[in-house]
């Protein structure tokens, strides 16, 4: 796992941190059983499955379709808020993984695409810039990361992955 560049420009360093937790959420869950992957360490917490599920989701909905302005491609059960959570009992971790990597490619590619950090999103019902997603991202992607240290560490005793 690489750290960001502590001497790139506003954008390197954005992209850098966003990527370095992307990381962290992949190494959360190797190694893991498909039981622990479901695992949730209280009622109303979330299993390691679960979040890279959602954070998938998340990537998808802030970078394709909210600042690229595509169509939102997953499927969505609007009676469930938590749909994203609550769905990924029922797949398997690879596919998950997967998804979430497909995500964060797909979400490169779009950045990279992208004038400035100023630039904002086709998306005419919300409309923020780049640097406002890639700072939301940042922080949904690190708080799951500690959402899933405590998890894994609950798990199996694993830290510091």
């Amino acid at each position: 796992m690489t750290q960001p560049d502590r001497r790139g420009d506003e954008r390197a360093q954005l992209l850098g941190f966003l990527d370095y937790y992307r990381s962290q959420i992949i190494d959360k869950v190797e190694g893991i059983t498909e039981e622990q992957a479901r695992w949730k360490p209280a009622e109303t917490a979330n299993s390691l499955g679960a979040i890279v599920n959602h954070l998938a989701r998340v990537e998808h909905w802030w970078f394709h379709a909210v600042f690229a302005g595509k169509p939102f491609e997953l499927h969505r059960d609007r009676q469930d808020p938590l749909y994203d959570f609550h769905s990924a009992y029922s797949l398997p971790l690879a596919q998950m993984v997967e998804r979430y990597q497909a995500e964060c490619e797909r979400s490169r590619g779009i950045v990279a695409a992208a004038p400035s950090l100023d630039a904002m999103s086709a998306n005419p019902d919300r409309e923020v810039n780049l640097r406002w997603i890639l700072l939301h991202m940042l922080e949904e992607t690190a708080r799951h990361a500690g959402h899933m240290d405590i998890t894994r560490e609950l798990i199996d005793g694993t830290v510091e992955r």
